[in-house]
């Protein structure tokens, strides 16, 4: 079986992280950002967090960004959409910060490299709820740039969400690629295995591992980046 594409996750996966600390830090700052301006931090969070599951319900009737903006401004009324200035300028600054609860692995990037090397377009799948410039500040985090991938899923660029499997479907008809021509790599058993069920191979990393539901593993190829270069190298032979 040929292998054209690889797609990587980012948090927990090219990105160390403690995804519950990482969210806590996030909140904690976008709602001091916003609070001098008239948000109050605990509405605001609670608001920010409905409309991620807005995302994440996105049935591809829009893009994902005016998704959030729409159930946002139905929160706060239409002239909060003037706001979103805020929300860029924290990204640009603040957000910046909660790098420091993010860990490194220079393994990612190498194997990002390698893969690459090779002629295999590499993808990121990250879950599309950010803004591109927050995607790219963590890419960056992660030791790699953003035109190191084919395509990096952003809120502004897509229209669905991880787990939906028309979110993967969506990667494959842009790259024109099959999905049996694809793996894709993620810590989250959930969000990223469930490629499997449209034909990708998948390997789950287990170095930050993400099982909310305590599925057998065994049933999918896993194990650390070491694990996952060699799984690779072996099905490049």
């Amino acid at each position: 079986m040929s292998l054209r594409t690889v797609l990587f996750d980012l948090d927990g996966t090219l990105l160390p992280m403690d995804q519950d600390v990482f969210v806590k830090t996030y909140f904690k700052g976008i709602a001091a950002k916003l609070a001098p301006i008239g948000y109050d931090p605990k509405q605001l969070i609670d608001t920010i967090w409905a409309g991620t599951v807005a995302m994440i319900k996105n049935n591809g009737h829009k893009t994902n960004e005016e998704v959030f903006w729409d159930f946002f401004s139905g929160i706060y009324g239409e002239a909060s959409r003037n706001d979103e200035q805020y929300f860029e300028e924290f990204y640009k600054t603040d957000f910046q910060k909660v790098q420091y609860v993010c860990g490194f692995d220079p393994k990612a990037a190498e194997l990002v490299h390698k893969i690459k090397d090779t002629g295999i377009c590499v993808v990121l799948a990250t879950n599309p709820i950010f803004p591109s410039i927050a995607t790219e500040s963590r890419i960056r985090w992660a030791g790699l740039m953003p035109e190191d991938f084919e395509l990096y899923t952003t809120y502004e660029n897509i229209s669905y969400s991880k787990p939906n499997l028309e979110y993967y479907l969506e990667i494959t008809r842009r790259l024109s690629v099959s999905p049996k021509d694809c793996l894709m790599v993620g810590n989250d058993v959930d969000d990223d295995m469930v490629a499997s069920q449209i034909g990708m191979r998948v390997f789950l990393l287990t170095d930050n591992l993400i099982n909310k539901n305590k599925v057998d593993i065994s049933v999918f190829p896993n194990g650390s980046f070491e694990q996952l270069s060699e799984y690779l190298e072996k099905m490049l032979i």
